[in-house]
């Protein structure tokens, strides 16, 4: 007869699928090798046999076959007791070809974890990419994994698309750092089942010297559906145009009109700075056109280290005369003589 799958997951012979399930996950957690580091080689046999049982038995076509003929006529290709469904070899009559899954995906399907290297590395099974600390195998097992679907349901839930949104900033909430405070409404999942529509306020804390383009993610906060996780929902920080500076990574950046006397004789720059003060900065250079003055710290802080900040680099726009009386060149050319 070979091995008894009923017995194997010590159900009756008339288990319904919740019932194989709930056998399924009590056997395959206490038959993991990695919570059994010092009978490792017996648990693994062990929970590839959980595993197998729960893969034929779970399968109609499986079950049929198996329950017919047993294991050997399951493994050996024996022709199904009915056609309907079951693939059919090209050198003969209709066969059903079995393929066991494997342990590790049936593992996976239950608690989103890889079986064999998703556990946090526990009991020295190869590194595992799934991120779950140690303790995974903790009480709170079903609570964790368990899909939305309620006991029975034995999915990994697919979690829905990001929901991204813009989010315009000012220069100078930029520049001051700033709580945004936004209303949304979401569709949520009452106690009897039925979705229900809630608003709900958001706080968004803008740090000092943010960029556009910086995300801020609130988790799980799209609309509630059966079986999906909720998106999670992502602020893009955009900027706003100002009317007088402009930004280039950490610097401010503004553009002066001057005259051409002015660019030649020295001149003296008012600006409001984005917090409010006022600030002069005397020029005491012969401005070019191509000629910045550069303000050391006066720029948009630096998000990493608010309490510096990029530089404020003045440009400027020289105002050349449009004509010149014969007196006024004569004038020049006698001041500039070299």
């Amino acid at each position: 007869m070979g091995v008894d799958y009923y017995k194997v997951l010590q159900v009756d012979r008339n288990a319904k699928d919740d019932d194989l399930k709930k056998a399924y996950r009590k056997l395959a957690m206490k038959w993991h090798p990695d919570k059994n580091p010092n009978n490792k080689k017996d648990a693994e046999a062990k929970f590839k046999q959980i595993s197998e049982a729960y893969d034929v038995l779970s399968d109609p076509q499986k079950r049929a076959v198996y329950d017919q003929y047993g294991e050997e006529g399951l493994k050996g290709q024996v022709p199904p007791p009915g056609t309907g469904g079951f693939s059919s070899a090209s050198d003969g009559p209709t066969m059903f070809r079995f393929n066991p899954r494997s342990a590790d995906d049936i593992f996976s399907e239950f608690f989103g974890v890889s079986s064999f290297g998703g556990m946090g590395d526990m009991g020295g099974s190869r590194a595992g990419t799934s991120g779950f600390p140690r303790g995974i195998f903790g009480e709170d097992i079903f609570a964790s994994f368990r899909g939305g679907g309620g006991e029975g349901s034995g999915n990994v839930q697919r979690k829905g698309a990001a929901i991204e949104r813009t989010l315009p900033c000012s220069l100078e909430d930029l520049y001051k750092g700033t709580t945004k405070k936004m209303k949304i409404s979401r569709e949520v999942t009452d106690a009897t089942g039925r979705p229900t529509t809630v608003e709900e306020i958001l706080t968004i804390e803008i740090k000092p010297g943010w960029k556009k383009g910086t995300k801020i993610t609130f988790p799980e906060k799209g609309n509630e559906q059966r079986g999906v996780i909720p998106s999670d929902l992502v602020f893009i920080i955009d900027e706003k145009p100002h009317s007088v500076f402009k930004r280039d990574g950490n610097d401010l950046v503004v553009t002066q009109k001057i005259t051409l006397v002015e660019a030649l004789t020295g001149y003296t720059a008012q600006l409001t700075t984005l917090d409010g003060r006022n600030l002069t900065v005397s020029v005491n250079n012969i401005v070019s056109p191509n000629y910045e003055e550069v303000v050391k710290g006066e720029g948009m802080p630096i998000p990493k280290d608010p309490s510096r900040r990029g530089n404020l680099r003045i440009k400027f726009n020289i105002k050349f005369p449009s004509r010149l009386t014969s007196e006024q060149k004569t004038g020049i050319k006698r001041l500039l003589a070299s």
